[in-house]
């Protein structure tokens, strides 16, 4: 039988876990925002529109912020086109995604529902097509709390407090040619510094998110990190990284293993920061904001859902609506480990999306909303992963992939929360075929209690429904054992574990 064995140790720890890795994103894209998370006339849905099903659902995720509105989107809207009434908003082109958005629901009402389901908004502004004014626009009309044109209409809009949003980001994936005001690095630094440092007048604490690559395959990646911050590193808190992940002709040995394509993601662009930081001689340490991830079937969009009749321009088209698998969530829960297990520098992180759109999260007008394979490993995961990731002594054996070469069977990562009294461990066996024996050395936690669950279905390609929305679902892990602090569990092939211990 095939073991991996792993030690916890307290006193090695990698960093404090922060609670904005298990963020989240909500972009006016497909059915995101209209018959996702508002549909008025839905049965669950109260006076503001808003589906209580769909808040409920949120809430079990535990996403702690939000980043809103693009996401692509982000880079043609008009902020102002959202708030006011709603008769007098107009209907505007999204030139991103080739859709209609009538602006039902702007920074007013988003704030208003993300209060609601317990999360904090990270907003993006646009650098796309607009530039510095706007985005001090929008921060005033947000954040100061009255006596200005732009904070007295938001109280005259109804909302008397302002919406305190701490966190920003200089645009989205500026360096991708699909996004509107694409330029070069230097084009987009200076806009963003400019950008950064007007904002910063307005509030010296903000946090700030200057656009770092959108995937490791761009042909600029790592030049265009490099200018960007070398042009705004003392103006900005984070540079973003963006990345998803596909099976590519069949190949499920590389999927399984997309963790260490992220592993390497972070590493580079750390190098990156800490270069820039040597060069400048600076004290202050740029921390990333991992604010796109996920499992995406880009290739369905660009052979299926791209809307390519240039005439139409529909409202909430259904687009990226991908059926997440057996397979998919535990692939899912490794780059959770991944993200995990760069706490010292990954303190942000946005799931891409949150409902309908690459989500956990679907509906159906007027229907059910139900829980995707990928929600459980999110959720399960930001329950449990909490005070500090832990350095891990890792054996296992190795598989070969066509991708990245040899790469652990299994994968780990384990937290530790000594003021509860608590640690997690969070594992996925890559193999396809075989299960995994792991021993897990606990000793010097000095923990008696234990529990386990993994996520595994004998059918990789098994999915869930509205007709049978509990068809992939955690189970308890009955083979785990604790005796003497060490722990026996094991893993099936093709499957995600979280232990748990008190």
């Amino acid at each position: 039988m095939t073991q991996a064995h792993l030690t916890l140790d307290p006193h090695f720890v990698v960093g404090r876990i922060d609670r904005r890795v298990f963020g989240s994103f909500v972009e006016h894209l497909g059915r995101c925002v209209y018959d996702g998370i508002y549909e008025p006339g839905h049965p669950s849905s109260g006076e503001d529109g808003f589906r209580t099903d769909v808040m409920e659902l949120v809430r079990e995720l535990g996403v702690s912020t939000i980043r809103y509105p693009g996401g692509n989107f982000v880079s043609g809207y008009r902020w102002e086109d959202g708030v006011g009434p709603r008769e007098k908003r107009p209907r505007r082109l999204d030139l991103a995604w080739h859709s209609l958005e009538t602006n039902e629901i702007g920074l007013d009402e988003f704030a208003r529902w993300s209060e609601a389901v317990g999360s904090e908004i990270m907003y993006a502004v646009n650098l796309g097509t607009r530039g510095v004014q706007e985005a001090l626009d929008v921060l005033e009309y947000a954040n100061i709390h009255s006596g200005t044109a732009l904070s007295d209409q938001r109280i005259a809009n109804g909302t008397t407090e302002p919406h305190n949003i701490r966190i920003w980001c200089l645009g989205n994936e500026m360096d991708g040619p699909w996004q509107l005001g694409h330029g070069t690095a230097q084009d987009y630094a200076q806009l963003a510094g400019k950008t950064a440092r007007a904002m910063r007048q307005i509030d010296p604490d903000l946090e700030l998110v200057i656009c770092g690559s959108s995937g490791a395959g761009m042909p600029t990646f790592g030049e265009w990190d490099r200018i960007v911050l070398e042009e705004t590193y003392d103006d900005v808190d984070f540079i973003s990284c963006h990345a998803y992940y596909e099976p590519v002709d069949g190949d499920l040995s590389s999927f399984l293993a997309s963790a260490v394509n992220m592993d390497r993601f972070i590493e580079s662009v750390v190098a990156t920061a800490d270069h820039v930081k040597a060069l400048r001689r600076s004290e202050k340490t740029i921390n990333l904001s991992f604010d796109e991830w996920n499992v995406w079937y880009l290739s369905r969009y660009d052979n299926v859902d791209k809307i390519t009749d240039v005439a139409s321009w529909p409202k909430a088209p259904r687009i990226l609506e991908d059926s997440y698998t057996a397979l998919d969530a535990v692939v899912f829960g490794g780059l959770m480990i991944s993200l995990l297990r760069h706490a010292d520098r990954v303190t942000a992180a946005s799931l891409a999306q949150l409902v309908n759109v690459i989500a956990p999260i679907m509906t159906e007008p007027g229907g059910p909303a139900w829980r995707q394979t990928t929600f459980h490993p999110f959720a399960i995961t930001s329950r449990l992963a909490r005070g500090v990731t832990l350095e891990l002594k890792l054996e296992s054996p190795t598989t070969p992939t066509a991708l990245y070469g040899e790469v652990p069977v299994v994968d780990a990562v384990a937290t530790y929360d000594e003021t509860a009294g608590a640690a997690s461990v969070f594992l996925v066996n890559r193999s396809l075929t075989e299960e995994v024996t792991v021993q897990i050395d606990a000793s010097r936690l000095g923990m008696s209690e234990l529990s386990a669950e993994t996520l595994h279905d004998d059918d990789i390609h098994a999915r869930n429904t509205a007709d049978d929305p509990d068809r992939v679902v955690p189970a308890p892990n009955t083979s785990a054992r604790l005796h003497d602090g060490i722990i026996t569990v094991t893993l099936p092939a093709v499957s995600w574990t979280a232990v748990s211990l008190s």
